[in-house]
């Protein structure tokens, strides 16, 4: 078993406003915790990596492919099918704090490549 102390867990500000910190990774799936403040976006992107994820503070609102939006509260739970478009905001007046897993594991957002 592998536990990852928070000492070890790196947080990087990917984009103005978005901040994602890479928890335990195995060989079959990652798990992060994203945090995007008032007015972050994540920008419209696409992976190979089926992604899950649960909303604990704030709303994360998805623009999806055709401009479909879908807003997840809190206690809510997505899934995001591999290679399905979309972008990430934060369209609220408090931070967004999340947890994403994704499968396979994926220790750096494809956006940044």
């Amino acid at each position: 078993m592998d536990v990852v102390p928070d000492d070890r867990s790196e947080t990087v500000e990917v984009e103005p406003g978005v901040f994602l910190t890479q928890l335990a990774a195995g060989a079959e799936m990652s798990i992060q915790h994203l945090r995007i403040e008032p007015g972050g976006r994540v920008p419209e992107h696409s992976h190979h990596h089926e992604q899950v994820g649960f909303v604990y503070q704030g709303a994360q609102t998805f623009v999806l492919d055709g401009g479909e939006t879908v807003t997840v509260e809190p206690g809510e739970s997505y899934r995001l099918e591999s290679h399905e478009v979309h972008a990430a905001e934060n369209r609220g007046d408090e931070a967004l704090l999340a947890i994403d897993v994704f499968s396979p594991p994926r220790p750096n957002p494809d956006w940044l490549e």
